[in-house]
């Protein structure tokens, strides 16, 4: 039986993982999952056919590290996915710029590397908005995130100027469709599509992970959101073994709000044949490797 890593985190207690329903499916198909932290420090790769980027949820605060392990991970027999030329790419959000270039319609963006006393005064103003998103482009699950408006943006103007010295980071004018609509997911396994889901905030709040209160449903996405997808996963550099896209209702267009290619949550809780066809497709992308 072949055997392969779900890489994880050392402790997955404040969050919500389902990962652990990809064992029987695997195992039925002739693999071993193992589930193993990316902090491991005595861990053979060599020992495993692939490894499977999961749900390593702190890489963020350890970007460099974290390369490091998916570098020797990427050097050992084992079988990287997604692999390391996909993971650089996507590790920082500048690269929903590079989409854009692409055609892919993103919500509308400011990006900067060292924030100013003036930069989010300016940025109500450029964006006709009364409330902004300011996070940074290394982030996952609202790490650093804030929703702002003008006189909580000037209250603290000089903690965040000192949060986003020398940092990359980015400010969006905050699409009130999150709260009224929802904000979905599509996800792929393969380059094909598996399942949809909406994520809604809870009341006064503006985080959709579950983590936060968030509500969470299985819909069927329509055929213009799609289509978003399709082109999003069209223009990605390089083959993804999984993919979460995330968007969002802007008037008649759906704008990309992630591209989600390296510890997405794949929630195959939400859809009872998902874990099924995500095995499938590893078998799949295993073999054509």
């Amino acid at each position: 039986m072949k055997k392969c890593v779900l890489l994880t985190m050392d402790n997955l207690d404040e969050f919500d993982c389902y990962d652990s329903l990809l064992h029987k499916p695997l195992k039925e198909l002739g693999w071993q999952a193992h589930d193993i932290s990316w902090k491991d420090s005595v861990i053979n790769w060599d020992e495993f056919d692939a490894v499977i980027i999961r749900s390593p949820w702190d890489y963020q605060e350890y970007c460099e590290e974290f390369l490091a392990v998916l570098d020797k991970i990427e050097k050992s027999s084992a079988l990287l996915m997604n692999n390391i030329d996909l993971v650089r790419w996507n590790i920082n959000k500048k690269y929903l710029a590079a989409l854009q270039q692409k055609g892919i319609t993103l919500v509308p963006t400011l990006w900067s590397n060292n924030l100013e006393s003036n930069d989010l005064e300016n940025a109500f103003v450029h964006f006709e908005t009364t409330m902004l998103i300011v996070k940074p482009c290394i982030s996952a699950g609202a790490y650093d995130t804030f929703k702002l408006n003008k006189e909580q943006a000037a209250d603290q103007n000089s903690e965040l100027m000192e949060l986003f010295f020398n940092r990359d980071f980015m400010i969006q004018p905050f699409v009130e469709n999150i709260v009224k609509e929802g904000e979905f997911s599509l996800f792929y396994f393969n380059h094909q599509f598996s399942h949809c889901i909406i994520k809604k905030p809870k009341k006064n709040d503006f985080r959709v992970q579950e983590e936060y209160g968030g509500q969470l449903t299985l819909v069927e996405p329509e055929t213009k959101l799609l289509a978003a997808a399709e082109k999003v996963i069209d223009a990605l550099p390089y083959p993804a073994m999984f993919a979460r896209f995330d968007f969002v209702r802007i008037d008649d267009e759906f704008a990309i709000m992630e591209a989600e290619l390296i510890e997405p949550s794949l929630y195959f809780n939400m859809d009872d044949q998902s874990a099924e066809r995500f095995s499938k497709a590893f078998i799949k992308y295993y073999a054509n490797a």
